[in-house]
């Protein structure tokens, strides 16, 4: 549960790392308690407290998520829906693939908070799964929908930025001979590629009482393919009102499960106030496996619906992954037995990010 999380304190952050201070020795441990490979009861994911003006986003933005999947079908489909970046953009329901058949159980709508059209023209015709312009509703439709998803999604993207330079310094600390100061906050700092995803979960269809609610039943197992996820965390609704609903008639069991180094479960809930982050297989590409990408699952329930909103910051597609030097076995060794093998998808030191992503997609629909 909570207890499991690590916290942080945001002004924390604020402070540039010292190896010399108390307070950046104790945010090195604590960096190295939720993400660390030496540490076999780690859980791979940080939470922040007291990021300012995070609740009150948070509040505004996700509660949305119910009218905008409640919106009639022909608008979704008419307005916000783009076939020509596979969906990465706007609206997408049943779109993905989920054990070979499409994917209902959940509706996503990607945006970028940075900017409306990322890249050049040249990149999005290139790349443009990776470089989709933004749809957006009207504002008669959904009002104020746009200005605080673009709100929300910032400060998510700021917080990781500043979060990276700390992990940063704990890889380098640990590893000088092999790591490059900074190579973290470089990338992410001046990234484009940043994308929301806004998570609505419809009810599960359960047909009889007997009938066994599978742990990974809303979101299969499996880890982050990017860099760096910043996690709103969640509220669960009424699916026909949208009024969000007390503790008390959430199932206890519904929601986020991770797996830690030891390959053991345990489901994860992050505090109201807090943001947390959790890591992709390509930090554990560039950091040697020192670090590890964070199994995870969505345990669904009926009768309630889920909003989360994990907002996943990345580099651009033409990005190598390039592991220091001596330490592919140690970046492959560290794969769960519930993912499919980093090792049949980092299939070349140096491959591509934009490759990576093709290859990994393409597992984990025949996984």
């Amino acid at each position: 549960m909570s207890d499991d999380i690590v916290i942080v304190d945001y002004k924390d952050l604020l402070v540039e790392p010292n190896s010399s201070s108390f307070a950046d020795k104790q945010m090195q441990d604590l960096i190295g308690k939720a993400f660390g490979s030496k540490s076999s009861n780690s859980y791979g994911i940080l939470a922040i407290r007291g990021i300012p003006g995070f609740v009150e986003a948070k509040e505004c933005m996700l509660p949305m998520a119910h009218k905008l999947a409640h919106l009639p079908e022909s608008y979704l489909d008419e307005n916000l829906t783009d076939e020509k970046s596979f969906y990465n953009a706007g609206w997408s329901h049943g779109k993905e693939k989920l054990g070979g058949k499409p994917d209902t159980s959940k509706g996503s709508f990607y945006f970028n908070p940075l900017v409306d059209c990322p890249g050049t023209e040249s990149d999005r015709a290139l790349y443009p799964a990776s470089y989709p312009c933004n749809l957006w509703p009207s504002e008669d439709v959904l009002p104020g929908f746009r200005n605080a998803s673009k709100a929300i999604g910032t400060l998510m993207y700021r917080t990781v930025v500043l979060l990276s330079k700390h992990m940063d310094h704990f890889v380098f600390e640990n590893n000088k001979a092999t790591y490059s100061p900074n190579l973290l906050h470089d990338i992410l700092n001046t990234t484009e590629k940043v994308k929301g995803r806004l998570l609505y979960y419809f009810p599960l269809k359960k047909r009889t009482k007997n009938d066994v609610i599978e742990e990974d039943s809303w979101i299969g197992w499996h880890n982050d393919s990017g860099f760096l996820t910043a996690l709103a965390g969640e509220i669960y609704v009424n699916d026909e009102t949208g009024d969000i609903l007390p503790t008390s008639l959430v199932d206890p069991q519904a929601g986020l499960y991770v797996a830690n180094r030891k390959g053991e479960t345990r489901q994860i809930v992050i505090p109201h106030d807090c943001m947390a982050v959790q890591l992709g297989e390509c930090v554990q590409i560039l950091t040697g496996g020192f670090l590890i990408a964070t199994p995870h699952c969505v345990r669904g329930a009926p009768g309630i619906a889920r909003i989360s909103l994990p907002c996943f910051i990345d580099s651009i597609p033409t990005f190598r992954l390039t592991a220091p030097s001596g330490t592919k076995d140690a970046v492959l060794c560290s794969s769960c037995n519930k993912v499919p093998p980093l090792s049949k998808r980092w299939i070349e030191d140096g491959m591509t990010f934009g490759d990576f992503l093709h290859k990994s997609f393409e597992l984990y629909y025949s996984w």
